[in-house]
């Protein structure tokens, strides 16, 4: 495979690396190479295709492995990712046979799939909840919680987000075209909240009003932004699953399309902006 952001060929002598390539432009797939023995976790209907080498299991939890913890490290995992509106189940893909064999994942929504290596990252990256797609066995998918409560309130992902952690390759959907900023210390990014897609364990997270009274009445913007402080690196969505669904019932909806999504007008912006 070429050497790109989106292909991986493995290092000689890391037993736990793997192959992958992802395919697609707006609707993305990813392509797990997988040696004999080796594993990939995928998130419950994420699956595309496989070679009949690989065997698939249903497991309880994130897939990563009896943590010392019996059944009820196993229950506490599954019941992390019930908390974050994820299935208590994972599937796991185990190539079986002898060479290579290959598995596949797409994405449900328009967007794209970033590959990340979690070792880079100090083995810890926080994203949205319905973020995490597939990883090499071994990721262990948990929960994040905002201390602050304003934060989860209005922060667009609630008090709850995925905590990714390991040493392998893990691969999070996002909305739309996927932007990476790197923050120095002390340096400051405002994001819209709904397209904070993941962040660091090192960047604070907290809110910054978005503006005057007019801005928030009129400005279709919401109340806050997210304010981002370094140092780490930060992962911006264009375009939410909330936003792209929020859009599609106003324009199934008996008066159309409601162009001022974010406005505390209502109807009243209907009439104006003649939507009726």
């Amino acid at each position: 495979m070429t050497q790109s952001p989106w292909q991986h060929s493995r290092s000689a002598g890391i037993a736990d690396d793997i192959d992958f390539e992802i395919k697609g432009q707006e609707l993305q797939f990813v392509e797990i190479e997988l040696d004999p023995g080796e594993s990939a976790v995928a998130e419950a209907g994420a699956f595309v295709w496989k070679d009949a080498a690989i065997g698939m299991t249903t497991v309880f939890g994130d897939g990563s492995g009896d943590t010392g913890g019996g059944f009820m490290g196993k229950l506490l995992g599954a019941g992390k990712r019930l908390v974050t509106g994820e299935s208590l189940f994972t599937t796991v893909f185990t190539h079986n046979g002898q060479g290579k064999a290959r598995v596949a994942f797409a994405a449900p929504t328009p967007g794209a799939i970033l590959p990340i290596k979690l070792d880079e990252l100090g083995g810890t990256l926080i994203c949205q909840k319905d973020a995490f797609l597939a990883a090499a066995k071994g990721v262990s998918i948990g929960i994040q919680f905002q201390r602050r409560v304003m934060t989860g309130l209005f922060g667009g992902e609630g008090f709850i987000m995925q905590k990714l952690e390991g040493d392998g390759w893990v691969f999070v959907q996002m909305g739309g075209t996927v932007v990476e900023r790197t923050l120095a210390a002390g340096e400051e990014l405002h994001v819209d909240t709904g397209c904070l897609a993941a962040y660091t364990p090192s960047v604070t997270f907290d809110l910054v009003t978005a503006g005057g009274v007019r801005s928030v009445l009129f400005g279709g913007e919401g109340l806050f932004f997210a304010r981002l402080t370094g140092p780490g690196k930060v992962w911006i969505q264009s375009l939410p699953f909330s936003r792209l669904a929020g859009r599609m019932l106003a324009a199934a909806g008996p008066r159309g399309q409601n162009r001022g999504e974010g406005s505390v007008l209502g109807g009243l912006g209907d009439l104006i902006g003649g939507n009726d």
